[in-house]
């Protein structure tokens, strides 16, 4: 479900109305809990968290015009998307979290490699997402992409 958006705000504001209040929240939510240094900004048509070129001047490997991408937050069509790059290229923080979700969701967990989908919005883990986005800083998160990515 691509939404042509200039910011997250815009991007929410397109959504239909049932997923507003959820995309809202999941939003505030990692706001509140973003370590020091990633810049939110749209990016891939979701709203993403990033690693700003000021700190990391390579950039993404992929295109290096863009920076590092971290997380992103997505509506698509049948769910709400949760995609963490860290859980994908840290091989701990993927059985934590994995461990940590049966004690918030009642729901059996619906993930890709890098992509948490929840299709009920009432069951979003907020106090989950919280504490997983805590669990890497940026320094971390490029150390993990450099050992493990980017070569």
């Amino acid at each position: 479900m691509k939404i042509e958006a200039s910011s997250p705000a815009d991007y929410i504001s397109k959504l239909p109305t049932e997923r507003q209040a959820a995309m809202k929240k999941l939003r505030s939510t990692i706001r509140k809990h973003l370590p020091k240094g990633f810049k939110e900004q749209m990016s891939y048509g979701m709203i993403g968290y990033v690693v700003p070129h000021s700190k990391y001047p390579d950039g993404y490997h992929c295109d290096p015009k863009l920076p590092l991408p971290f997380m992103n937050i997505a509506s698509q069509k049948n769910f709400i998307a949760l995609y963490h790059s860290g859980i994908y290229a840290h091989k701990p923080l993927l059985d934590w979290f994995v461990k940590e979700y049966p004690k918030h969701c009642t729901r059996k967990l619906d993930m890709g490699k890098s992509c948490v989908r929840f299709k009920k919005v009432e069951e979003i883990p907020y106090d989950l997402i919280a504490e997983l986005v805590t669990k890497m800083d940026m320094d971390q998160w490029i150390d993990i992409y450099e050992a493990n990515v980017k070569n």
